[in-house]
């Protein structure tokens, strides 16, 4: 991620076009990448006096970019499965978004009224439009606040796996979501602490 991160800060790309970026040579002088296709440089300054130092002035230069590009210093690359209270909140949710996803089955003579009765099946017919509605702006406007706020803070790049996985379980699940990913970053962060002591 930090070279997606140098070849962002640096050479202004997206995420997207830096993704796959290699570094393919180093001198005194800089680096250079490849990303995309395209060859780019981004030079040291002031230029190293030794190759010792490179490690030193690498590091230096991510903190930069972290700083510049407003993203925190934990990099997210992996997706936690809910479990728990978790999980049962997901399926849950997941259960209304597919029994609710199609309206039809609420209509007169349907399974839905042949088993759980006409009051329920009419009561269900009558809300279906407005709940998944609900549901679709609540959770994509939670959805929306996520990517910059976690995501994009935390280095998840839009072409990871892990990136859609995350989306996809903030689309669905909400601000519990929110707090798993927040729990994560926290071990994370602790981990790091302790290996600076």
């Amino acid at each position: 991620m930090k070279l997606v991160r140098y070849l962002e800060h640096y050479c202004h790309l997206s995420s997207w076009t830096a993704h796959n970026s290699t570094m393919t040579n180093i001198t005194l002088d800089g680096m250079t990448f490849s990303a995309s296709g395209k060859t780019y440089r981004i030079p040291f300054n002031p230029p190293l006096e030794s190759y010792r130092e490179a490690r030193e002035r690498v590091v230096a230069m991510d903190k930069e970019c972290l700083t510049g590009l407003g993203r925190s210093d934990i990099t997210i690359n992996e997706f936690i499965w809910p479990t728990g209270l978790y999980l049962v909140e997901f399926t849950i949710i997941a259960a209304t978004f597919l029994g609710f996803s199609q309206r039809w089955w609420f209509e007169p003579g349907r399974s839905v009224e042949q088993v759980l009765g006409q009051g329920f099946a009419r009561f269900a017919w009558t809300i279906q439009p407005w709940l998944i509605l609900g549901m679709v702006v609540i959770h994509g406007a939670e959805l929306v606040y996520f990517v910059p706020t976690r995501l994009s803070k935390h280095s998840v790049s839009l072409r990871s796996a892990v990136w859609w996985q995350w989306a996809v379980a903030e689309f669905m699940c909400g601000i519990l979501c929110m707090s798993r990913f927040d729990a994560l970053v926290r071990r994370k962060r602790e981990a790091k602490e302790k290996q600076q002591h």
